[in-house]
């Protein structure tokens, strides 16, 4: 392993998960930061930092090869519906790559941004690097069983959210009794859940998955604190996610949250 990687950061706590854990290990991150995304303290935890537009595909390029940076990590996301702002600057090298994809699915835009990285001899490096202990095990980790009817949503739901997900549409459903409720697209995963619940009321199932071919390196399905209170605020019952394929931003805070609310997370 390199001892100094990039770091394109988008929204949430991942980026600066992914820096604190990537300084344990004595690796030096260069932080590419996204106005319209990133959290504003990620450059405490990094050596050095950069600000740009999510449209600034040239300046991106400009900061990699001035660092000499040949190793990157993706880590955190980027909302699809910036796309459909008018007042998102977009630079010719940006409108290209947008032009030229066969469509603008999240595979199809953060693959053509990799595809560009790597033909200019950068490797972009899983984002779960240095995570590992972050990818939880098989089985129920809060500490309350769960309901025969949360079971059987869990399991009528989960192959539905796959293929959704196969799709590329979004990666969480949620589900009451065997119906589903809401499924993710553009909005994202928290709009998805308060959509849900204002069908199902209390006791939604939420079902959060990887894609089937998922790719490590962009896009992992990330739970944490911030879920959990947002699941209590809409009284759900249950949050089941996908073992090893989904980060649990800090783990312990997070299951001790569920346990307190009453909200039970399952690990398939």
């Amino acid at each position: 392993m390199e001892n100094r990687i990039g770091l394109i950061a988008g929204n949430g706590r991942f980026p600066i998960l992914f820096a604190q854990e990537a300084k344990r290990k004595g690796v030096e991150i260069i932080a590419i930061a996204i106005n319209e995304e990133t959290e504003k303290n990620l450059g405490q935890y990094v050596s050095k930092i950069y600000w740009l537009g999510v449209g600034e595909l040239e300046k991106l390029s400009q900061v990699l090869v001035q660092e000499r940076l040949t190793s990157v990590v993706m880590a955190g996301q980027v909302k699809h519906k910036i796309l459909f702002d008018e007042n998102i600057k977009i630079d010719s090298d940006m409108k290209r790559l947008l032009d030229n994809v066969k469509d603008k699915k999240t595979d199809s835009l953060i693959g053509a941004i990799a595809k560009r990285l790597e033909g200019s001899g950068i490797r972009l490096l899983d984002s779960t690097t240095f995570l590992s202990d972050y990818l939880p095990e098989k089985g129920i980790l809060t500490k309350d069983p769960l309901t025969k009817r949360v079971l059987e949503d869990v399991e009528f739901g989960r192959g539905i959210a796959k293929s959704i997900a196969g799709l590329d549409i979004g990666q969480t459903i949620v589900v009451k009794d065997k119906v589903v409720l809401a499924v993710e697209s553009i909005e994202g995963t928290d709009e998805t859940i308060t959509r849900g619940a204002r069908y199902g009321r209390d006791g939604i199932v939420v079902i959060k998955v990887s894609k089937p071919d998922q790719d490590m390196r962009f896009d992992v399905p990330i739970i944490g604190p911030e879920t959990i209170k947002l699941l209590k605020e809409v009284k759900a019952s249950c949050i089941s996610i996908e073992a090893q394929k989904t980060l649990i931003i800090d783990r312990e805070k997070t299951v001790k949250l569920a346990n307190a609310s009453g909200i039970g997370i399952v690990a398939s």
